[in-house]
């Protein structure tokens, strides 16, 4: 599995370390950046790792700014992205299995490092369910179209 990671610069250090974590697991990264704690726009990097996604380039995206929140709000801009702010592993396994959220993005100023790589590994290893949630992502598509 191939997943696009990007971050701000607050962060930076989370995102590194889930893509150290990441790949000692065997996926393959896609590292949009940024590549420092220096100060950048969180936009740039959440519509970035969002178009990867997108083009097909990466199965699914990781985002991590201060508290996850504006880094998700860019991305959910892009065409097709569901991506989701999770702070504990059943909110990303809710994301995935109901939402199908193909986006998770974390807040490293509001959960360590060790609930972050428990709410990743929820996250890629949860299934969309289908069924009755199937019709509801069919009813966000389509306004999508739409909008």
């Amino acid at each position: 599995m191939k997943i696009a990671l990007g971050a701000d610069h607050a962060g930076y250090s989370l995102k590194e370390c889930i893509k150290g974590y990441l790949t000692e697991k065997g996926y393959e990264i896609v590292d949009c950046g940024t590549d420092s704690e220096t100060s950048v726009d969180y936009p740039e990097y959440g519509f970035c790792t969002a178009k990867t996604v997108m083009d097909g380039k990466a199965d699914c995206g990781i985002l991590v700014c201060g508290t996850g929140i504006g880094i998700s709000i860019a991305a959910n801009k892009v065409k097709g992205i569901r991506a989701a702010l999770c702070t504990d592993s059943y909110m990303a396994k809710m994301a995935r299995e109901h939402n199908n959220a193909n986006i998770l993005a974390l807040g490293a100023r509001v959960i360590g490092q060790g609930v972050a790589l428990d709410i990743v590994d929820a996250f890629l290893t949860t299934s969309f369910a289908g069924w009755k949630h199937a019709r509801r992502i069919d009813l966000i598509n389509e306004f999508e179209k739409k909008a």
